[in-house]
Order: structure tokens, then sequence, then C-alpha cells
């Protein structure tokens, strides 16, 4: 089956669905219409009877940078259907209330949205893989990254406490969620092999070739099979408090984006995409 091209390519290799952002100008960076075109992909993947696993890539040098805070193309003031919750439509209303409600779509309900699929998923990642691009990995049960692979969450900068799908102290563990977010500083992707947040680490130019060879395997299980694992797993990090963590984070969050509004002159405590990659190279 051909690629389908846009903002996320779809195509379906056997019994694997591959999915893959497409904004690589951007460093892959997550505006609204790839958020739902990324929804779109993994609902036709899971509808599809063929396919037995999905693969998230990035297409370019680096898998993703995070949410869209400075693009031409940022979309934050555009209206789109709610799909992963009830909340009503962010741009009918302002302040906090504007924010909280878009956050809880497009951000944390989106992502745990796409944890519950059905079919196990697997992240390919290389270069960056920066806050808002640290939550689309980790909804993926397995992670393949590149040798030249880093991972942060430099939001603390913005006297944030991470990003909306904090899942930080059940992928790394409390003490290094810790010095992870204190200190911005970059993860390479053998030091999150070690600390058990990446599956396996291999030579950029084996990645596509790894990690379908992983997907392939996966794929020789039954697929209920896989799904029930799947679910029981997930059950077991939400008794674990996940689910229930994340809500508080989450609150705490806005708090912090809440305050900055009111002592300084935006939400994001003056912080574009410019000052965020310096601030991130500097802390690499």
């Amino acid at each position: 089956m051909a690629a389908e091209r846009g903002v996320v390519h779809y195509e379906v290799r056997d019994q694997v669905a591959v999915v893959t952002m497409n904004r690589p100008d951007y460093r892959n960076a997550q505006n609204s219409v790839m958020t739902y075109a990324l929804d779109d992909a993994f609902y036709r993947a899971c509808e599809d009877d063929r396919v037995k696993v999905i693969v998230l890539a990035g297409e370019g040098k680096h898998f993703s940078a995070g949410h869209d805070i400075g693009s031409p193309e940022r979309d934050i003031d555009v209206s789109y259907p709610r799909r992963a919750g009830l909340w009503w439509d962010h741009t009918k209303h302002t302040g906090g209330e504007s924010r909280f409600a878009r956050e809880q779509e497009v951000y944390l309900g989106m992502c745990r949205r796409w944890r519950e699929m059905p079919k196990p998923a697997i992240a390919s990642v290389q270069g960056a893989c920066v806050a808002g691009g640290l939550m689309l990995a980790w909804v993926c049960d397995l992670i393949v990254a590149s040798d030249d692979a880093f991972f942060a969450d430099p939001v603390v900068k913005m006297g944030i406490p991470g990003v909306e799908y904090f899942a930080h102290p059940w992928m790394l563990g409390p003490r290094i969620a810790k010095e992870f977010l204190f200190t911005g500083k970059r993860m390479s992707a053998q030091r999150a092999y070690e600390i058990g947040m990446v599956n396996q680490v291999v030579p950029r130019e084996e990645l596509s070739d790894t990690t379908m060879s992983l997907a392939d395997t996966v794929a020789e299980m039954p697929m209920f099979g896989l799904s029930l694992t799947k679910k029981a797993i997930n059950q077991a990090e939400d008794l674990m408090g996940m689910h229930n963590g994340m809500d508080s984070a989450f609150g705490l969050h806005h708090f912090a984006h809440a305050h900055n509004a009111e002592v300084g002159k935006d939400s994001l405590a003056g912080m574009d995409a410019r000052s965020m990659k310096k601030s991130n190279q500097e802390r690499g």
C-alpha cells in the first residue's frame, strides 16, 4: 500500500501500520492539524483488521521537538471537533478557561486516548524527542531509539512542572524524573536505555529496519492476546497511581500557566520556540 502524504504519512506494510509525522522543517512540532491527523491515523490502524502493530515515526532529522509554540502554522486559535473529551470549544472562551479546555483535549486527552489503543505501538525515535515529543513516545508501548536521539523536558524553565501528559515518575522513576526536570538537561538514548525507558538503541542508519523487525516479531503473536496484555500492564500502571497523578500534575501545570500570565507578559513566561531551543542546547 502506497504511503499517503500530508502532515502525517500513513502506510500499511504487511501487518504493521507506519504513522509518520511530516513537519520536518519545524522538527515535527505538533500543531493541532498534526494532532488530529495522528488521531485519524491511529483510529484507522485500530479499525483495520489487517494491522496488528502500529509504528510511530518522525520524518527528517528529529522525531519531535514538542508542541508548536512558534511556527507560521501554529493554530492555537482554531476550533476543532472535540474527540478526547467533552470540554467545550476553547476558542469561545478566554484566559485559563480557554487554555484548560484546549489542553484537556489536544494534549492530555489525546495522549490518554492513544495510550489505550488496543494494538501495540512502537515509537521509532531519532534526534530530538523534547517536551511534547516525550508524550508521543511515552504513549507507545515500546521505544526504539537511534544512538543520536536525545530526550528532554525543559519546560521547568517556564516555571511549569513538566508537560501535560505527566508520566515522568512512571517512565523514569522518581529520582531520575526529578533530575530530568530539575536540570532540564538532555538525556542520551544510551542513558534512557539504562534506566529502562527505551527498549533498544541502534545506529541511526539501522533505526527503521530494527523498528520494523521488532514490529514484525510482535505481530506474530495473537492479536487478542496482545490487546489483553497491553491492557493488563496499563491497568497495573494506573493502580500505581499514574492516572490520578497525571490529573494532579495537570492542575499544577495550569496553575503555573496562570501564575506566569499574572506576573509576566504571557502564560509561557516570555519563552518562545527560539528561546526554548536555545535553552535546550545550552543544557545538552
